[in-house]
């Protein structure tokens, strides 16, 4: 599951986690309100200079946000529909900027990193009877869940392709799917031998 990291030590592995999922927050509501697509199209070359920066590694993970292609024009014909292209292409960069930004984080980041920066936070809730250690491993793996999944759909993509020239099947959506849901089932037996499933206040 931890695919998503990436193992070679660059410049923002050494930045604190704390540090660079503020950055993530700020960049995120600083994006919210920009409807200049010009504006987000230079912040998208940021992001894509920060992954050259890392090194070839980082930037071929760029490629398992094939994916979302589909999405992404489904996206921008609705918003081009509703209000022009200019404004269809705002709404795509947007999103593009936000989660390759993400991804920047969760490939340099441990999964413990990410946990120790978010607890602190999370303590506020315990007066909820919100348990911040289980909350902010729920977050961490959110966070590491999604180039994971991309890759490995990306990898069924490509078997298929390889072996016919035809449209991806729904037959392996479903397949995709499963896979999913196993992966999920291992994540969470592996949580419950780790007693992450029991509280810290059993004997």
């Amino acid at each position: 599951m931890m695919g998503g990291y990436l193992a070679r030590q660059t410049w923002l592995h050494r930045q604190p986690a704390g540090l660079k999922l503020i950055a993530l927050a700020g960049v995120s509501i600083a994006l919210l309100p920009v409807q200049d697509w010009r504006i987000l199209a230079l912040g998208l070359m940021l992001v894509a200079a920060c992954y050259l920066a890392l090194g070839g590694q980082a930037a071929r993970r760029l490629t398992l946000f094939r994916p979302l292609l589909p999405l992404l024009v489904i996206i921008f014909g609705l918003q081009a529909y509703s209000g022009g292209w200019d404004q269809g292409a705002s709404a795509v960069l947007r999103l593009v900027v936000m989660v390759l930004a993400a991804d920047l984080v969760t490939m340099t980041t441990t999964m413990t990193a990410l946990m120790a920066a978010i607890e602190p936070l999370l303590r506020l809730l315990r007066p909820l009877g919100v348990d911040p250690r289980k909350l902010a491993l729920a977050v961490a793996l959110v966070l590491r869940f999604v180039p994971v999944l991309l890759a490995n759909w990306r990898a069924r993509e490509e078997a298929w392709r390889a072996r016919s020239q035809r449209r991806v099947p729904l037959r392996i959506v479903a397949l995709f799917l499963v896979e999913t849901l196993r992966l999920a089932d291992r994540v969470a037996e592996s949580l419950d031998a780790r007693g992450y499933g029991q509280s810290r206040h059993q004997p």
